[in-house]
């Protein structure tokens, strides 16, 4: 069991999320940033799709009633244990009547905690990520609070990586600054002139500190629609169109104003034209930047958009296979 001394900035439970369930208008929640709570569940031997703590800006302090095995990734944090600093990255044993705590970030937005057989709280359709705007799932359907209890799974039946293994520095991600996003266009691709989509791929934008799990928004320039007369069921606003599906990662541009990336919690559905999605394995990157950290969206094929999901999975197999080979010594 563990108990929430303090719970930081905003920590939530977080698994992989919870998909399949768009045709009842519920978004699929999960991990922001996939890739680092993968890593973070390798390292102590869970199975991926075990629940995670996802941090954000400020970690929580955490007592350990029970010995564990832990470890945190993303985001570069002060991470404690009765005072003394452990590493990020690295697998970390917890004694009994320990005390965990993690400060702010040093990079990027988001840190995640496993811990040896997962956070256990009682799955909601088939998931325990929390969907706060439903009060859904995780820790009662919201983010910690001090005096909340966690309850701790069994320990599975995997690999155990020992004690101080690590991802290699060369697996890990490379957090805020400047980054390209993979861009995919969409079929609302000719509601926007062709010199707004020319302006589109080559600006910088800056994200918005008013961004949260809903989306990222990104502060750059203006972009303008192609004249036409509104179709029945759309509004009078050039960016309206007839409702249509949000996949993550597909862009809007309200008013042609601010563009706003749709992460993990964003609505399923809606009547603003979308220019394209950002693929997939970018959008671990998109969720560790904040403000002012910028982005360029750079045009690929869906082809190319495929091959880089397959490069993540390829890193994915090379941190399983030499935390596997830790194991073994």
């Amino acid at each position: 069991m563990i108990t929430v001394l303090a719970p930081g900035a905003r920590t939530l439970v977080q698994d992989l999320g919870r998909d399949g369930q768009y045709a009842i208008g519920l978004p699929p929640s999960g991990a922001l940033d996939q890739y680092s709570h993968r890593c973070a569940n390798l390292l102590v031997g869970n199975h991926e799709t075990a629940a995670t703590l996802e941090i954000t800006m400020t970690g929580p302090e955490l007592h350990f009633a029970e010995p564990a095995t832990v470890a945190v990734t993303g985001g570069e944090a002060d991470v404690r244990i009765d005072g003394m600093p452990v590493p990020c990255w690295q697998t970390v044993f917890v004694d009994a009547g320990r005390v965990l705590r993690i400060g702010a970030l040093r990079t990027g937005c988001h840190a995640y905690l496993a811990v040896r057989g997962g956070i256990a709280t009682e799955p909601f359709l088939g998931s325990r990520s929390t969907y706060q705007s439903s009060a859904i799932g995780g820790h009662d359907g919201r983010a910690l609070a001090a005096g909340d209890t966690l309850p701790v799974g069994d320990e599975p039946d995997e690999i155990r990586p020992g004690q101080g293994s690590s991802v290699d520095p060369r697996l890990r991600p490379a957090l805020g600054g400047h980054q390209p996003l993979r861009f995919v266009e969409g079929l609302c691709r000719h509601r926007f002139t062709d010199e707004s989509v020319h302006e589109f791929f080559s600006s910088t934008f800056a994200v918005s500190p008013e961004s949260d799990r809903t989306g990222r928004r990104l502060i750059g320039p203006a972009l303008r629609f192609v004249d036409r007369e509104a179709p029945f069921g759309a509004g009078d606003n050039p960016s309206n169109v007839v409702d249509l599906g949000y996949p993550v990662g597909s862009v809007q541009v309200p008013n042609g104003e601010e563009a706003i990336c749709l992460l993990r919690d964003a609505v399923t559905g809606g009547g603003y034209a979308t220019i394209g999605t950002v693929v997939s394995s970018d959008l671990d990157v998109l969720a560790q930047l904040k403000a002012p950290d910028t982005v360029r969206f750079v045009p690929v094929s869906l082809d190319q958009a495929v091959t880089a999901r397959r490069e993540r999975r390829d890193r994915l197999k090379h941190v399983r296979r030499g935390l596997r080979l830790l194991s073994l010594y």
